[in-house]
């Protein structure tokens, strides 16, 4: 009898044993993020299908307010109390924490594999030999259009410059809807979902913008002044008062049906599917001609790193070549529509308009905002006066040429190789 206690004894000694070495090998990896809004996606559908496939390690997702984000992560960093994963902002302000040492390189993590030189853009040094955070969504510009709109003119989709101003004539004719929605009050739409949406066809994407960081181009030449010839033209269909009319505004003109179309970006999918009644489409931002190689702007807008000083990296590794795999990418993507993934692997969207965009990718070369990488360090800042350029010559009060001359001036006074 003394024998078979002494076994359940030991037996039970092993077994807790086993479940104490399964329980201290755990690991908890905290992530750090500005995206408060999607706490739900993460907590319903992001960690559980990882879990379920990583047995033993856990994520937290612990997000602070966007307009804190910043400030609040910096403390902790310096503290040493920040979480092992960092979501990260595009370019410099991501920069910087590398360069600071916070965030490691990746340059050997696998999963980096699967990311083009654009989607790492936005998380690489400037020699381009350390991506430091794994790239998960961009967001698209183009054009939604309301159907019912195009089909009241008895227009179709426009591909070509000629054939959009033709349709926003025809619209402006019949006289049922504000041919555009975009109001110039907040400035930076006019930049963003005006020229830095128009743009790339002019100036062939990464040919172009790779070529102004180089100094070889300037913002003087045909393929940067020539957008801003397209962007007067389009005081005469954003209807009366766009001058004083905010961004929301522009998203209210739409959604309740009283604009045709919409120049927009791809974040706006899900608040344009909750509240816009009628049928919906997106098209690609029209090249000059015919037959001309189209250019999208496919914007870098959030990836992870992993803190350098965190002491799960095995685990932190783990978690990073997972979000770089396909399996992330369709439920993030799906998720969220309009925030699509950076991988090369291709993603089937449920939502139709999400689906659209993405299919441009196929179409069109990708590129990102031309202001971004590197050319607004200085002073003055050539994305906030990319703003302002572009709500002036939308509004008349500066020509395309002057504009552009201003610019040019502004990045010389400061960048080198445009000196």
């Amino acid at each position: 009898m003394k024998r078979n206690s002494l076994k359940l004894m030991l037996l039970a000694s092993t077994i807790m044993g086993a479940a104490t070495a399964t329980h201290a090998a755990d690991v908890t990896l905290t992530i750090e993020s500005w995206r408060n809004d999607d706490l739900a996606i993460w907590q319903e559908k992001i960690i559980p299908a990882f879990e379920a496939d990583n047995p033993g390690i856990k994520i937290k997702f612990t997000p602070s307010a966007p307009a804190e984000y910043n400030a609040v992560l910096n403390s902790k960093l310096e503290a040493g109390s920040a979480g092992d994963l960092i979501t990260c902002r595009p370019f410099d302000t991501s920069l910087a924490l590398y360069n600071n040492g916070h965030l490691a390189s990746l340059a050997d993590l696998e999963g980096m594999s699967n990311f083009s030189a654009v989607a790492k853009s936005a998380w690489i040094t400037d020699d381009g030999s350390h991506p430091f955070c794994v790239p998960m969504a961009s967001v698209i510009h183009g054009f939604i259009y309301n159907a019912e709109a195009l089909e009241d003119a008895g227009v179709k989709v426009p591909t070509t410059e000629a054939e959009f101003f033709a349709a926003l004539d025809a619209i402006k004719a019949k006289g049922n809807y504000i041919p555009m929605s975009m109001g110039t009050a907040d400035q930076w739409e006019a930049a963003t979902m005006g020229y830095n949406n128009i743009g790339p066809n002019y100036w062939k994407g990464e040919e172009g913008r790779n070529a102004l960081i180089a100094g070889t181009q300037k913002l003087t030449d045909e393929g940067w002044v020539a957008p801003y010839r397209a962007l007067a033209k389009w005081k005469d269909y954003l209807g009366d008062g766009f001058e004083a009319q905010s961004y929301p505004d522009s998203q209210n003109l739409f959604t309740l049906g009283r604009a045709a179309i919409y120049p927009a970006g791809s974040w706006e999918i899900s608040g344009f599917n909750a509240n816009a009644s009628f049928k919906m489409g997106a098209f690609i931002p029209p090249v000059q001609n015919a037959g001309d190689e189209c250019h999208i702007s496919d914007h870098t807008d959030i990836a992870i790193g992993m803190n350098a000083k965190t002491e799960n990296a095995a685990a932190a590794k783990t978690f990073l070549n997972w979000v770089a795999s396909s399996e992330f990418a369709k439920i993030y993507a799906n998720a969220l529509p309009g925030f699509f993934p950076l991988s090369s692997a291709p993603v089937a969207l449920e939502d139709p308009l999400a689906q659209e965009f993405i299919s441009w990718r196929s179409k069109c070369k990708s590129t990102i905002r031309s202001t971004y990488q590197i050319l607004s360090r200085g002073t003055p800042n050539l994305e906030t006066e990319t703003w302002n350029a572009s709500a002036q010559v939308i509004k008349g009060a500066e020509t395309p040429e002057a504009a552009g001359k201003r610019l040019q001036d502004g990045l010389a006074s400061w960048y080198k190789p445009q000196q």
